[in-house]
């Protein structure tokens, strides 16, 4: 409870957010969140059916947790804007996760159109947070237009392959002064433990759970992950050695004395 993080003044316990997209069922994604208990859920605009009365996925998700809508589908700054505005105007957060994509093979964030996106919509008074590829100078554009955290990515969207990055999101954890958050690309529960001992201020998970043989199961161990990451990355390292070092003393048990 001491080592809350704090963005746009909510306080956020757990730093597990999840993505809700690819359950095989609603059923199935609300137990999952069940398990995981996690303070921050992110939803496409696009699959939120207000008007139905069997089939919106908000009715399932955990009411403790917040809705941060997404822009998943924006190809530029002014259709993530739109999204936006819309999410707002359907009584949503004032939170957006803001996706810029034209890659369609890769599904690389555009980087020069999501900072147009933030830019635009800090003003307007949102809660931005930026999904990038990680780059320290974008990112301190992120941050000086007022960007709430940036979200780097880890490896590709839903290409479970772990924190492929590590080398550039490290740096943007020494050098940027909001929160990094790793999203996409995560495939284990190790990879987000990864992130946490890095210094990351969260990370968000979506595919290595959903898809996983037993996604209830598998958040729980995600949550676990990133706890217990958190906890290690508090407690600090000792360094690294190119020689051996003796956990208990080498001398003094054998001498003559003794026998």
């Amino acid at each position: 409870m001491e080592d809350a993080l704090i963005i746009g003044g909510k306080v956020i316990y757990n730093r597990l957010f999840i993505g809700t997209g690819k359950f095989s069922s609603f059923a199935l994604m609300r137990d999952a969140l069940e398990a995981a208990d996690p303070s921050v859920v992110t939803v496409a605009l696009r699959r939120v059916d207000a008007s139905s009365k069997t089939d919106n996925i908000l009715d399932y998700l955990p009411k403790q947790c917040a809705v941060m809508p997404n822009t998943s589908g924006a190809r530029n700054a002014d259709e993530a804007v739109r999204i936006a505005r819309l999410a707002q105007a359907s009584g949503a957060t004032n939170w957006i996760k803001i996706e810029v994509i034209q890659d369609n093979k890769y599904l690389l964030p555009d980087n020069l159109e999501t900072l147009k996106a933030t830019e635009i919509l800090v003003k307007e008074g949102f809660i931005v947070l930026p999904y990038m590829s990680p780059d320290l100078s974008i990112a301190r554009r992120l941050v000086d237009a007022g960007a709430a955290a940036v979200m780097p990515l880890g490896s590709p969207i839903g290409s479970n392959r772990g924190i492929k990055t590590k080398e550039l999101v490290e740096i943007m954890v020494r050098e940027i002064k909001i929160p990094v958050i790793v999203d996409a690309g995560l495939g284990s529960p190790s990879d987000a433990c990864e992130c946490m001992e890095m210094g990351c201020a969260a990370v968000l998970v979506n595919t290595a759970i959903a898809i996983a043989r037993d996604p209830v199961n598998m958040a729980r161990a995600f949550k676990d992950a990133v706890s217990a990451g958190r906890r290690a990355y508090l407690a600090g390292f000792g360094s690294e050695k190119n020689y051996a070092s003796p956990s208990s003393p080498l001398t003094g048990f054998l001498r003559k004395e003794d026998h």
